[in-house]
């Protein structure tokens, strides 16, 4: 199965779950109703912005539209694994592991280059994010609390209030763990 085929029947099934229709969806999310009908036929290549978009009107995490059965043992190597980008920002993010159910845990790889800034809406009430800098040097945060952080320094902020990732070198790679509340 294809990630946008992936992303296609995870979309259909929590819309079913959330009793969305189409058009509630499109409207909630700020999307064109043929946008979105597009995703769920699994065509396009939605953009980091469009996805979180989508998992917020649904009021999901975003790894749920990438949801699948995962194995007991997962190897992903560096630059493996199916990068989202940021229509907005030099940024890509991929998700490296989802939560089991039960818990809410998500771990994403996340490279960023210099000069360009990811700044992002509020998730759900309760998000909190982790941000392990591996590479480079990254300005992250709540947009009124930004931090400046070196490889090796680790951050935990409140998720649920707008802020932003910048990376302050040419390349900067982060590890980010988003947690949230069931």
């Amino acid at each position: 199965m294809t990630p946008i085929d992936l992303i296609a029947r995870s979309i259909q099934r929590e819309r079913a779950k959330a009793h969305m229709s189409l058009s509630a969806l499109a409207k909630e999310a700020g999307l064109a109703k043929s946008t979105l009908s597009q995703l769920e036929a699994g065509q396009g290549n939605p953009s980091v912005e469009t996805l979180w978009a989508i998992a917020n009107a649904l009021n999901v995490p975003f790894s749920f539209l990438f949801e699948t059965a995962s194995p007991d043992k997962t190897l992903i190597r560096s630059g493996e694994g199916e990068p989202v980008s940021s229509e907005s920002a030099s940024f890509c993010a991929t998700l490296l592991s989802n939560c089991p159910p039960g818990r809410r845990r998500d771990l994403y790889r996340t490279n960023l280059s210099g000069g360009s800034i990811r700044k992002a809406e509020a998730h759900p009430a309760g998000t909190v994010e982790h941000v392990f800098v591996a590479q480079g040097q990254v300005r992250v945060g709540p947009l009124n609390e930004l931090e400046t952080l070196d490889a090796g320094d680790y951050y935990r902020f409140p998720g649920d209030v707008a802020h932003s990732y910048e990376a302050l070198t040419d390349k900067a790679t982060v590890l980010l763990v988003m947690e949230s509340v069931m």
